[in-house]
């Protein structure tokens, strides 16, 4: 294991919390190549000892690398560098970059790569962001550069809590609201909140990342199959836990959204006893092309069992990291109690920002002008499709940033990756997202196009068809 992590020289007395300069350190370690990838890093426990900071410093540092795409955590293994091919970061603002940096690493390497997790940033208004950032410094004072509130500055929750209202039906008040670095350290929060030890049940297959999460927690977790409608609740109930993970709108990476009747049977589930919860994560619930918004499952708790979290991380930027959740209110007065000392992961002015962003009407706009860009590529990308249809059955196109295509010729999912790979194109394998047993399961490929230009798309299944079809 290489010793540079080891000889962080952390600063108390620096404005940034030991959680930012730890991720930092690594991050700008991993950046300038003197961590390569699939090196291992020390383990969190390990780490946590030899700088003489909580074990939870040290989960929060990882969990935000891992969500950017620097790390990848390996169950039972540890951390390891990722590659940095696919990492889509915003290069500083005031250089006026107009490409994220996925891109660039995509016209370097010649391949395409079908990510259903990485966005397109060609659009992003990058001249408004900068003159709405220089008119807070201009005018900031010494208030802007204090900690702030723990939840974040209630300006911008209350502007998230009217958004939200607005456009998922959420029911909550701006006290319900934390704010906070991305979802994982949202679910780490929760984690302390829901205490030790609390059983969790998961989609199956599901979001990987938040898995390594509740297993980095040491939460038993279950995996409960899926059928047409999401989650099987029948199954649910055979188990002991205390807590379920649902992406009721869109599930990912299956793309099935949850109709109103199985809603209904979760939220019963969860109010027939005490403690128990759903956590409803609501990641990219702004993209849907057919029919109406579907409402939060949310909007239709009435007993206060329903975490909701959300990110602004597709919907604007990776890069800008902020993410909220809504407590109910039994778990807002135990955050309150035991754990509100936890200082704002977000700072004071990126949360300004964020809240003119929105306020001043460019958040819808901007949401808009993607989703008409993400429409036309999906259009096209499944009017390219339709010969691939003799051999595959093409589904969850009607919402999210990808499309899955199941084999109908009893092919093998890994070989079909590989002969993806060899012909240049990236493909993401449904495996990979499965927790349970997969055998007798027909292969399943997830091909992601928002961070994809037609041009790109279109040569990249002109290249699968020459090696699937």
């Amino acid at each position: 294991m290489k010793e540079l992590p080891i000889h962080i020289q952390l600063q108390p007395e620096s404005d940034k919390t030991l959680y930012e300069q730890i991720y930092e350190f690594i991050r700008d370690e991993i950046r300038a190549g003197n961590l390569l990838r699939n090196e291992k890093l020390p383990s969190a426990r390990f780490f946590a000892e030899y700088l003489q900071v909580s074990r939870t410093t040290v989960d929060m540092a990882y969990g935000q690398l891992v969500s950017e795409g620097y790390l990848e955590a390996r169950p039972r293994q540890g951390y390891f560098v990722s590659a940095v091919e696919g990492l889509c970061l915003i290069d500083a603002f005031s250089q006026g970059h107009e490409h994220s940096s996925c891109k660039a690493d995509i016209q370097r390497s010649g391949e395409i790569d079908f990510s259903p997790t990485a966005i397109d940033m060609r659009f992003f208004p990058y001249a408004t962001w900068k003159r709405i950032t220089k008119n807070i410094l201009v005018d900031a004072n010494s208030d802007m550069f204090s900690l702030g509130e723990p939840q974040g500055d209630r300006e911008l929750r209350t502007t998230i809590c009217r958004y939200l209202h607005g456009s998922r039906g959420v029911n909550c008040g701006p006290e319900q609201i934390i704010i906070g670095a991305g979802n994982d350290y949202l679910l780490l929060l929760l984690e302390k909140i829901l205490g030790r030890h609390v059983h969790v049940a998961m989609e199956d297959p599901t979001y990987r990342k938040a898995y390594q999460i509740f297993q980095s927690c040491a939460y038993p977790v279950s995996f409960i199959p899926m059928d047409e409608n999401g989650i099987s609740v029948e199954h649910l109930k055979k188990t002991d836990a205390q807590v379920a993970y649902v992406m009721p709108s869109h599930q990912y990476p299956t793309g099935i959204s949850m109709p109103i009747g199985r809603r209904l049977e979760l939220l019963k589930w969860a109010a027939e006893k005490e403690g128990r919860y759903l956590i409803e994560d609501d990641y990219d619930s702004e993209f849907r092309y057919k029919g109406k918004p579907l409402p939060s499952l949310q909007a239709s708790d009435s007993n206060g069992n329903v975490v909701y979290i959300g990110t602004f991380s597709k919907s604007i930027a990776p890069a800008i990291r902020i993410s909220y959740m809504v407590l109910p209110y039994p778990l807002l007065e135990q955050y309150r109690r035991e754990y509100s000392f936890y200082s704002s992961t977000v700072s004071r002015i990126d949360q300004t920002i964020l809240n003119e962003f929105i306020q001043d009407g460019y958040f819808e706009r901007y949401l808009n002008k993607m989703r008409k860009q993400y429409r036309i590529k999906r259009d096209l990308l499944l009017g390219e499709l339709r010969e691939f249809r003799k051999a595959f059955d093409v589904s969850g196109g009607n919402a999210g940033l990808h499309v899955i295509l199941t084999d109908k010729r009893g092919r093998d999912e890994a070989d079909l990756s590989r002969k993806a790979e060899e012909a240049g194109v990236k493909v993401y394998r449904m495996r990979d997202f499965r927790m349970g047993e997969a055998d007798g399961m027909r292969a399943m490929l997830i091909l992601g196009y928002a961070a994809l230009t037609p041009e790109e798309i279109s040569k990249g299944l002109a290249l699968l068809k020459g090696v699937w079809l």
